[in-house]
């Protein structure tokens, strides 16, 4: 039952965070986990792609993390950030990303925030805040259902686009 597994990844994300120093270590014990948890083959990296290019104008050479391919194109950006990392300073890295590929969402991480980003304010233009934030210690049933609609088999970019407009403005509410 996908409840359970995410309520077991959030004990686990709780136990290990303390032992945890780098981003790399983050990567492998607490975010590629969750996308497994999610039904995306975090192995396959036709599907998970480790290290996806996303130039930015002249700078060459850039990559985001993670980029998870649907229908043969980058679907979902991943930045992700060592467990001690605040996330407050990382989106415009990943604003950069978003505006260079046709991925349709963002996720900024360190492993235990994940924040959703997507294209509301301005097409192809990441929002400048997320529309979804996805915190695994303080986890609620409502944040479970959210996160439950990134799952592989369950995956539509038009439901989410939508969804994620009426949690923009009723986050803000």
């Amino acid at each position: 039952m996908f409840e359970e597994q995410i309520k077991n990844h959030a004990d686990r994300v709780e136990n290990l965070m303390d032992k945890i120093n780098t981003e790399e270590a983050t990567k492998t014990s607490l975010i590629m986990p969750l996308f497994q948890i999610l039904g995306y083959d975090v192995f396959n990296p036709t599907e998970f792609i480790p290290e996806f290019t996303a130039d930015v104008g002249v700078k060459k050479g850039e990559k985001v993390d993670y980029a998870i391919v649907l229908n043969g194109e980058p679907t979902i950006l991943i930045e992700a950030k060592s467990v001690s990392e605040k996330l407050e300073k990382h989106d415009s890295q990943l604003f950069r990303y978003f505006t260079t590929t046709k991925a349709k969402f963002a996720i900024l991480t360190n492993g235990i925030t994940y924040r959703f980003y997507t294209d509301l304010d301005e097409p192809n233009k990441m929002d400048k805040t997320p529309f979804l934030e996805v915190d695994l210690l303080n986890l609620t049933d409502s944040a479970i259902a959210e996160l439950k609609k990134f799952c592989k088999e369950k995956f539509n970019v038009e439901n989410i686009f939508s969804n994620a407009s009426d949690l923009k403005y009723s986050n803000a509410v």
